[in-house]
This record gives C-alpha cells, sequence and structure tokens, in this order.
C-alpha cells in the first residue's frame, strides 16, 4: 500500500511547504557548515516502536525535494507492521539532503504512522463484529488527504472527505430547520440524486422521527450501549447506522457488539500520538 493512488500534484504542495517552512531564509546552516558537499551517505528509517508504517511516500518526496539524487529503498511498506529496531527504509545519497529534510520527512512519516497505528488498533479491537472503524472530518488543516489514507493504511474506512461529498444534517442543522422532518425534506430537495443523506439524532425518539422521512444513513451521537443496541433493532436494516461520541479502545467493543455498521472516531486523526521512528546512520563514527 501506497499513496500513488494520490496524484504527486496533490502531496508535492505539503511537503514543499514543510520543507520551506524549515529552511527559511537561510537554508540549513548547520548541516552547510558540517558536512562536505560530495558527501554521500547510507541511512536507514528505523522504527522504535511497534505500529503500521504509513506515509512513506512523503518522507520520500522530503528528501527528493532537496536533491532528486536520493534514493529509498523500502523493506516495510505502508501498512505493514514493524517492531522495534526494525528497518522501515534505506536511504542512499547526498548526505546534506538527508540531514536537511530529516525532520521534514520524519515529522510526515511519524504523524501519518502514529494515525495508522492507532486506527488499527480499533479495528482489532472490533475483530468478529461487522461494525468498520471510520474517521472523521476532525484533521489537521491541509493534511485530510494524506490522514485519512494514513487511517485506510491502519485498516480504517473513510467517512465524507468535506462538505461536498454527502449531506449530513447535525443537531444545529435541524435547530434552525426546526425539527428533523424540516430539515431532512429540504436536504431532500435540495440533492442530487447520487448525494446520501445522513442525520444525526441523539435520542430513540428523535431517531423514530428520522426513520419515516428515510434517510440512507443515521448517525447515533452519544448513545448508551442500551440505547445503541435498540436503535439498531429499530433501524432494522433500513439505513445505515454510525456510532459516534467518545469512543475510545475501552469501549469500541462493547460498542460494535450492538450491531451498528460503523464507528467513526474523531481522536485517530486529531490526537493519535506519532509512531517513534528515526533517520540512523548505522556506520556513523564514534
Amino acid at each position: 500500500m501506497n499513496l500513488s493512488s494520490l496524484p504527486a500534484i496533490m502531496i508535492e504542495p505539503a511537503v514543499r511547504a514543510a520543507l520551506l517552512e524549515d529552511l527559511g531564509r537561510a537554508g540549513d546552516l548547520t548541516t552547510d557548515a558540517i558536512v562536505p558537499k560530495d558527501h554521500r551517505a547510507t541511512t536507514v528509517l528505523a522504527a522504535r516502536q511497534t505500529g503500521i508504517v504509513a506515509g512513506l511516500d512523503l518522507a520520500m518526496l522530503a528528501f527528493r525535494l532537496v536533491d532528486p539524487g536520493v534514493e529509498m529503498t523500502v523493506e516495510r511498506a505502508d501498512g505493514s507492521k514493524v517492531v522495534p529496531g526494525e528497518i522501515i527504509a534505506t536511504v542512499t545519497g547526498s548526505a546534506r539532503a538527508m540531514l536537511t529534510a530529516e525532520r521534514t520527512a520524519l515529522n510526515f512519516l511519524c504523524h501519518l504512522s502514529g494515525i495508522a497505528t492507532a486506527t488499527a488498533s480499533m479495528v482489532a479491537a472490533v475483530r468478529g463484529h461487522s461494525a468498520r472503524i471510520v474517521c472523521t472530518r476532525k484533521t489537521t488543516p491541509g493534511l485530510r488527504a494524506l490522514e485519512k489514507y494514513a487511517v485506510r493504511a491502519g485498516g480504517g474506512s473513510n467517512h465524507r472527505f468535506g462538505l461536498d461529498d454527502a449531506i449530513l444534517i447535525k443537531d444545529n442543522h435541524i435547530a434552525i430547520a426546526g425539527g428533523i422532518r424540516p430539515a431532512i425534506e429540504r436536504a431532500r430537495t435540495y440533492a442530487g440524486h447520487l448525494v446520501k443523506i445522513e442525520v444525526e439524532v441523539d435520542t430513540l425518539a428523535q431517531l423514530e422521527a428520522a426513520l419515516r422521512l428515510a434517510p440512507d444513513a443515521v448517525l447515533l451521537d452519544n448513545m448508551t450501549v442500551d440505547d445503541l443496541r435498540q436503535a439498531v433493532a429499530m433501524v432494522a436494516g433500513r439505513a445505515i447506522t454510525e456510532a459516534s461520541g467518545r469512543i475510545t479502545l475501552d469501549t469500541v467493543a462493547e460498542i460494535a457488539a450492538t450491531g451498528v455498521d460503523l464507528i467513526s472516531v474523531g481522536w485517530l486523526t486529531h490526537s493519535a500520538p506519532i509512531l517513534d521512528i528515526g533517520l540512523d546512520y548505522p556506520h556513523a563514527p564514534g
């Protein structure tokens, strides 16, 4: 699994902007002062924690934007599980380029691998149930496509990429519209024939009202496990059911056991810790 499904034009601006932020007005003063311009080296990207790899194409792009001659040989592709000390990739070429791009490459690789690792832990927790783990729009501005890719690398699935993917009627929409019925009716009048409609409900009474209008999906927000179980029975396959709201590793299996189709987890992209990965010189002099 890699980012080849995303055109380079989509990932290069993020990497280029990060490099420019780091290089500032005068470039890498430390490396330029210490490392000879023609010095070549071989380094490895190595795992320092157990987890799932994601973002290798961004790391490679960071090195190559500094020097197109840098080569990277991948040992453990995106989506692979790694353990401490395991070599993920070998990088060969200009030592200056490696040191200058190191932090940018690792920032992307560690961040996306952390998201993939967190996702994999949630996916493992619900194994044996039919529920899928999905992400949300709670992403880092400018990095949504990359973070949602990392969720897929970890075995999860994607929710909306943006406001233009589908109609999701939330509590504030319902309040302004004056109720669930007018909100759904207005949405149905507005939507094109390929646009799905999902409505958020907080109670079983709201769910009952929504089901009369046949939405494509219902978001069951912050419901108890007992209410989720009843909600799934009420829906009886007439709509996709999505559980959401403060879901953790400790609670996700119980929620999956209620029979919901989807479990959306915002912290996968907004709060997952990084996976610690380092750029090491295996034969650096003492």
